[in-house]
């Protein structure tokens, strides 16, 4: 008489049922591994949120305070457009424009039949915290000023600095700008005669364009 053995694949030791078995099973080293894991992120957020507190607020930085020679420069450059008018009874059309990317003001004076200022030009410009011109005479030299604006900004007065090259036609030694409305301007200057003599002179001057 044979007897009969039932043998179940689910019981056998190498059985799927005795794997799934194993991995339900937690082990005893996931569980710290896992605690520092989640410690880890808690701390994380903590440490930014103390560091961002703990760094300095930067405030926006206001731009610096416009110099008395850039705001009297600015002012020259309102004065952009053609003027004429008369000095000592001559007939005399003046351009002003920006020149040198803005850097400069080309200030030009000319008078019929080719008399005397012929092309005549100033150029005025910041140096520092100057405001400077160098004229260039039609008696041959260069004279260098230096301007200042009124408290009231209406008027730009330039004084005499020095002078390059020859002196014996005479040079003009300063000038002064005041600014009436926006359509009109006066011109005040001193012109140096060779024997030495000061001259003044004055003019009025109405915008053309």
């Amino acid at each position: 008489m044979q007897a009969t053995v039932n043998v179940s694949h689910t019981n056998l030791p190498g059985g799927v049922n005795g794997k799934m078995s194993r991995l339900s099973k937690p082990s005893g080293r996931i569980t710290p591994i896992l605690s520092a894991m989640v410690l880890m992120c808690m701390l994380v957020p903590m440490v930014r949120a103390q560091s961002n507190a703990q760094m300095p607020v930067t405030k926006p930085t206001s731009p610096a305070p416009q110099s008395d020679a850039k705001k009297a420069f600015e002012k020259m450059k309102t004065l952009a457009g053609s003027w004429q008018g008369t000095i000592m009874g001559i007939s005399i059309d003046f351009t002003i424009r920006a020149a040198s990317s803005g850097t400069a003001i080309l200030h030009e004076g000319n008078t019929g039949g080719g008399r005397p200022p012929n092309h005549e030009i100033t150029m005025f410009y910041v140096d520092g915290d100057r405001l400077l011109a160098t004229h260039y005479c039609d008696a041959g030299n260069r004279a260098r000023w230096e301007g200042k604006m009124s408290p009231d900004g209406k008027t730009i007065e330039f004084s005499f600095i020095d002078v390059a090259g020859s002196t014996r036609g005479g040079y003009l030694r300063g000038m002064v700008f005041t600014m009436i409305d926006a359509n009109r301007h006066t011109i005040e200057a001193t012109f140096i005669m060779p024997d030495g003599k000061p001259i003044q002179f004055r003019g009025e001057f109405q915008r053309t364009e």
